[in-house]
């Protein structure tokens, strides 16, 4: 036993014993929502050997503590706040309104129609037009939800995955509308079908032709819009299905992992699409194991990509990432506790690194945000960014002996599982046989039942309650969209050109059954009006829809 061993047994013997003979711990044990035991005391023996080798320094290989060397010092993380409602002409106000207060990145909340491919005019889109996001079928509806804000000057994350490039397209055709150039564009579209799959739902094809739209989308902007970022493989809905941190991780990587396969398969080199992947993750309440959730992922990617793909590139290699807090945690008891949950959260995003941060609104258990809210969620990340200090200094609870050992345990199993999903025959073929989905399940109900026994407490809801009756103001969407929406399209038919319409999409019902590269074709068929539905409804009768099997 060394030094500092021994130095270690004699307090826990004198000192700690006294202590809790008199002042008893509160529970037997501790842990995190990964299940990781969390120890009394952190000391240097905790903390993993190799230091340089498993940590090492911002902006150099593992990334451990970051992909830059000088982190927020430089330039702060891009603040957005997910937002989008009714008609493009609502949220395009609301985009104004976050941009005078301080936002500095535009991130879009589609409807359920538009997620799935479906117009306002559809029966299938009936009584959902507007509700959980901005109504979009035509590239008119695209040109008014950003009317009068220069697409060369903001960056845009949109959150869409199915129809991704049909969405990017019609950004593009905008774009050009402004006279602003493809090149110029910067943002990001999530595009991430696998995780539809496994968690979120929001899927219309089936996986092959769903990854063919993804290696096509990564083609094309390697070639015209080099400054986007293709995709954003998304562990957020993962932990929001019910994951622990680890599966966050584990299952966000195994997805990312078969994205590089199937782009190299599609004869895309690495080091030419890997600059411009990106992820985003969830910041939840576990403070220290989030942080650590961070660091770890960003270390197993760079293994991941030098060791298994052999990227060269240094960008190839680093992990970037968006931060959303998390929805799940926010209560419709108490609203205003959840303004605490979101300051925790973003703070841990923030200690972790990440690019860019979305804050939630304290209402959003309720209903979509309203402007007030907005506000405070985006005053929320200025203070952090402005007041408390922390993004003046690089990793700064690097080398704390807590964080260092989380680092290293939440790493050790997230490996764990990608190589158990390895041994499966990848991500596609773990959430075809279920593997994932039970896993989040199991997940979700263990932590459901500690909630109800009381085990684990959340402020508002099992302890801490109140008779007292919300006064906030919700924001409410007028059904009345729905038709504007309705006639909007109708005009849309009228005024344009049939013809032409047609023979695009005949010229698309060709290009699916064959191997073509699809993503030109879609920037053609919405420049010239086709609309999203009319597209998905080409494709839907080559490629078919997906079915799920049960999951027991």
């Amino acid at each position: 036993m060394n030094e500092k061993s021994k130095a270690r047994q004699e307090w826990e013997e004198t000192t700690l014993a006294r202590a809790l003979e008199r002042f008893p711990e509160r529970q037997e044990s501790f842990q995190t929502s990964s299940g990781i035991p969390l120890e009394r005391l952190y000391t240097p023996e905790d903390v993993p050997p190799a230091y340089e080798k498993t940590v090492g320094y911002p902006g150099q290989y593992p990334y451990t503590r970051g992909v830059q060397p000088t982190l927020y010092r430089g330039r702060l993380w891009t603040m957005r706040q997910y937002a989008g409602y009714a008609t493009a002409e609502e949220s395009n106000s609301r985009y104004r309104y976050l941009l005078a207060n301080g936002q500095t990145g535009l991130s879009v909340a589609f409807d359920l129609p538009t997620q799935i491919g479906y117009d306002a005019d559809d029966s299938m889109a009936l009584g959902e037009v507007g509700k959980v996001g901005v109504s979009i079928s035509s590239i008119r509806d695209m040109a008014r939800l950003f009317e009068g804000i220069p697409l060369d000057k903001v960056s845009t994350s949109m959150t869409i995955n199915a129809p991704a490039a049909i969405l990017l397209a019609m950004y593009i055709g905008v774009a050009r509308s402004q006279g602003v150039e493809p090149a110029a564009l910067r943002g990001t579209v999530q595009n991430d079908i696998l995780k539809e799959y496994l968690a979120r739902g929001t899927y219309i094809f089936p996986p092959r032709p769903s990854m063919r739209l993804i290696t096509d989308l990564f083609a094309y902007c390697r070639q015209h819009v080099p400054r986007w970022n293709t995709i954003s493989i998304s562990g957020y809905h993962i932990r929001e299905a019910g994951s622990t941190a680890v599966q966050e991780v584990a299952f966000t990587l195994a997805n990312g992992i078969a994205y590089v396969q199937a782009a190299i398969e599609a004869g895309l080199p690495v080091d030419d699409f890997a600059p411009q992947l990106s992820f985003f993750f969830n910041a939840h309440n576990q403070f220290l194991e989030e942080i650590a959730k961070f660091r770890a992922a960003r270390r197993l990617w760079a293994e991941i990509m030098r060791e298994r793909f052999g990227a060269r590139q240094a960008e190839s290699q680093r992990l970037k990432f968006h931060a959303q807090t998390g929805g799940s945690t926010l209560t419709a008891q108490q609203a205003q506790n959840n303004i605490a949950r979101v300051t925790i959260q973003a703070l841990a995003a923030v200690l972790g690194g990440a690019q860019s941060l979305h804050t939630n609104s304290m209402d959003e258990a309720l209903a979509l945000p309203s402007e007030e809210a907005v506000q405070v969620a985006l005053r929320t990340q200025q203070i952090i960014a402005y007041e408390s200090g922390v993004a003046d200094s690089v990793d700064p609870l690097g080398g704390s002996y807590a964080v260092e050992a989380l680092t290293e345990e939440v790493y050790r199993r997230a490996k764990a599982y990608i190589e158990q999903i390895d041994a499966m025959g990848g991500a596609q073929k773990a959430i075809e046989n279920g593997f994932m989905n039970r896993e989040i399940q199991d997940a979700a109900y263990a932590c459901q039942q500690a909630v109800e026994r009381g085990e684990q407490i959340v402020v508002g809801v099992n302890r801490f309650t109140s008779e007292e009756k919300s006064a906030m103001t919700l924001l409410r969407v007028d059904p009345a969209i729905e038709q504007q929406q309705r006639d909007r399209l109708a005009a849309l038919r009228a005024e344009r050109d049939g013809d032409r319409v047609n023979e695009l999409l005949g010229r698309l019902d060709t290009a699916a059954r064959g191997s073509e590269a699809l993503m030109p074709l879609l920037v053609e068929c919405v420049e010239n009006e086709v609309t999203l539905g009319e597209i998905c409804r080409v494709l839907r009768g080559v490629f078919g829809e997906y079915r799920p099997t049960a999951t027991l």
